[in-house]
């Protein structure tokens, strides 16, 4: 018998990408893809290097090519500013407006203390935040986004790439988070802010450089 005889003929290799599977049918997250990205105001190439993927890569997920993992959906959300409920194209639920103060819920990270002032969900997060003296007064942060501050109470100590600056009560800063930059309190009693930051990184984004020692750091 001869080799094409009896034998049906191999299928197309489908190439599969890191993180996604080839997709039969149209994935319902496609059509949000795109239109949420471009809320966020993220070129191609800047959502998909935020995200870890390729442009191709991405350019596919939005036209349903391929379906995105869930961590790929968690990273895609974060990077938009929103849920993984609205990438999947689900209702949600309309947030409200108001933050009640008896509704705000102190937590703590790397000795700080968050308040959420915001709605969440949003492309942007607001905060008011105590920032203790000496904690995290080493760490140097660089991501992708915008950052603006102003101080309740207190003195801030704000190092913008090689600049320092002295902040006092109603003084603000707004800044590209790519800048490197480190926050500390100046006084012992600490200081508290009103902080505000975008959404658009994801945890792979984020660098911290580790601990800095300048002198002179004191306007």
């Amino acid at each position: 018998m001869s080799p094409s005889e009896g034998t049906n003929p191999p299928e197309p290799r489908r190439e599969p990408d890191a993180g996604g599977e080839p997709s039969a049918e149209l994935p319902v997250v496609a059509p949000q893809l795109r239109a949420l990205r471009r809320r966020a105001s993220l070129t191609l190439e800047a959502a998909a290097r935020a995200a870890g993927l390729s442009p191709a890569h991405l350019s596919r997920l939005e036209t349903g090519q391929r379906q995105p993992s869930l961590p790929m959906l968690l990273a895609l959300a974060r990077i938009y500013g929103t849920t993984v409920s609205e990438l999947l194209g689900e209702t949600v639920a309309e947030r409200d407006a108001v933050v009640r103060a008896a509704d705000m819920e102190s937590t703590k990270a790397g000795g700080w203390t968050y308040w959420q002032a915001g709605a969440s969900g949003r492309g942007m997060q607001a905060l008011r935040v105590h920032v203790p003296y000496g904690a995290q007064g080493d760490l140097v942060r660089v991501h992708p986004g915008e950052e603006w501050l102003y101080v309740l109470n207190g003195r801030l100590r704000l190092r913008l790439g090689d600049t320092a600056h002295l902040l006092a009560p109603g003084d603000s800063a707004h800044f590209d988070s790519l800048t490197p930059h480190r926050i500390a309190a100046a006084d012992h009693d600490g200081a508290d802010l009103l902080f505000v930051h975008t959404l658009l990184q994801s945890p792979t984004a984020a660098l911290c450089l580790g601990p800095i020692t300048t002198t002179g750091e004191t306007p």
